[in-house]
């Protein structure tokens, strides 16, 4: 199969976010006087929203409104945050420029909220890298649903099972399986190889240069 198209997750897969994120949730958890949470344990509580992020990482028992206000506070501490410590992982800038020079069409596709997704896209890639991003927005059904990615490639004029999903997470291989993409999971994110491969992965990648070894793009020889 030669693939036409790659859809990226953001955070884990693009960029190197986990710190930012971590220590906003830790700055909303202490201005309520909630335990905090190591780094490390943040890798599992990322990737499906916002919400469930605050719902993992609050305190159990708090109802719908104090969850809510969390989320809100989150936010706006986040908006604050979140380019103090983000950074494109190492060989991504170089993938995105090779996939370019192939005419390949990118796209992104992420659970984080719509706002914070392009503005991290503005700052850390060149202009016109991604055709579209498309982030979590107040009645859109979010990833494992295929329906974002699918909106996607329809867009892009190009079949599903001819797009390449990158991502870092079960959330991630199983929208790709829900879309009849490529499912191409990352190990430089936030989860193992095993999840991934439970998940639905057709091809793992150590380093993002992998991806012309193991994946085929219309054009090459």
């Amino acid at each position: 199969m030669l693939y036409e198209a790659v859809i990226f997750d953001l955070d884990g897969t693009l960029i190197d976010s986990l710190d930012d994120l971590a220590d906003s949730a830790n700055e909303m958890l202490e201005s309520y006087g909630y335990p905090i949470h190591a780094v490390e344990k943040y890798r599992i509580m990322v990737g499906n929203g916002s919400k469930k992020l605050m719902q993992r990482c609050l305190p159990e028992g708090l109802d719908d409104q104090q969850i809510e206000s969390a989320l809100a506070k989150y936010k706006n501490i986040y908006e604050r945050r979140f380019l103090e410590k983000t950074r494109s992982y190492e060989g991504i800038l170089t993938l995105l420029h090779e996939l370019r020079i192939k005419d390949i069409p990118l796209a992104v596709c992420t659970n984080k909220h719509s706002e914070a997704a392009h503005t991290l896209v503005e700052v850390l890639f060149e202009e016109n890298t991604f055709i579209e991003v498309v982030g979590d927005t107040n009645g859109m059904l979010k990833k494992p649903d295929p329906a974002n990615v699918l909106a996607i490639a329809k867009r892009m004029g190009i079949c599903p099972e001819r797009v390449a999903y990158l991502g870092d997470s079960m959330v991630d291989m199983q929208t790709a399986v829900n879309a009849h993409m490529l499912p191409v999971g990352v190990l430089w994110g936030f989860r193992e190889e095993k999840e991934l491969l439970d998940n639905g992965a057709k091809v793992i990648l150590h380093h993002p240069a992998e991806l012309f070894e193991k994946v085929k793009f219309i054009g090459e020889e």
